[in-house]
């Protein structure tokens, strides 16, 4: 193959991509890269990345390409911190609420959901939660309720897409006590609906047990120690946590592994 008929057949590819068919595409470019030489691949990757990105195609060609395609549009990686102490107080209040929005494709995160929330019952933060979790009294004092929180996590889900039926999307939580205990234990407390959108989730430690062989005890330290990555801001932060949570995720999707719902249906 030519430079000349190189450079055409990226032309090609990427003037088509918007027409393309989304889940061929890739396909269609390991085929068309494994006929050129390699000078014209890598003078042309950056154009034809941004022209794919510019048709919605995500981040680089290797990216792309680099593993098989997940079962969901969209991953939502949510981790609470909540009210505690030694001994535990009940009932436990959401005092930080964030989620990250997951491109099931590239697995770069495409938008934040990130609010601290009032507690009610216990509305004074305990020494030992400050210190476990980073959250000061007044970053909590003034803030909205759960009820507006949740409120305002539907509006986001709308404004994100996230609640077309054609958009497959799932929550993905390090544990099954985010969405298994604390948040519907806290709606019936305060007589509050659960949306559906909150019955099904990826256990993230099930996953990695899946993907790796071994269960991690300590939760994300085990997993970034497990892939050789780092630990990502401080634990117990939610948002943090969050961000560790989407860098596992990405790590194990790049070695192939397919996510999938760990929780039974309700």
């Amino acid at each position: 193959v030519s430079d000349a008929s190189g450079c055409s057949m990226i032309a090609l590819l990427h003037t088509g991509a918007a027409k393309f068919p989304q889940n061929l595409l890739p396909r269609a470019r390991q085929a068309v890269c494994s006929l050129l030489p390699a000078g014209v691949l890598e003078g042309y990757s950056s154009i034809v990345s941004r022209k794919l990105a510019s048709h919605g195609f995500g981040a680089s060609m290797a990216a792309m390409s680099s593993f098989p395609p997940q079962r969901y549009h969209y991953f939502l990686v949510l981790d609470f911190e909540a009210t505690c102490d030694k001994p535990q107080i009940h009932p436990q209040e959401i005092i930080e609420f964030p989620i990250l929005k997951l491109n099931g494709r590239t697995m770069e995160i495409e938008s934040t959901f990130h609010m601290y929330v009032q507690p009610v019952v216990h509305p004074q933060l305990t020494p030992f939660c400050t210190e476990l979790t980073g959250i000061i009294q007044g970053m909590v004092d003034g803030q909205p309720s759960l009820q507006q929180v949740l409120e305002r996590v539907d509006e986001w889900m709308a404004k994100e897409g996230l609640l077309d039926p054609s958009v497959k999307s799932i929550f993905v939580t390090c544990g099954d006590w985010d969405l298994k205990v604390m948040l519907p234990g806290q709606c019936q407390y305060l007589g509050l609906p659960v949306a559906d959108y909150f019955k099904q989730w990826i256990n993230l430690k099930k996953a990695y047990s899946f993907a790796m062989g071994s269960w991690p005890k300590n939760g994300l330290l085990d997993m970034n120690k497990g892939l050789n990555l780092q630990h990502i801001g401080r634990p117990h932060s939610g948002i943090d946590d969050c961000k560790n949570i989407a860098n596992i995720m990405k790590t194990l999707a790049h070695r192939g592994f397919i996510f999938k719902q760990t929780s039974k249906p309700f």
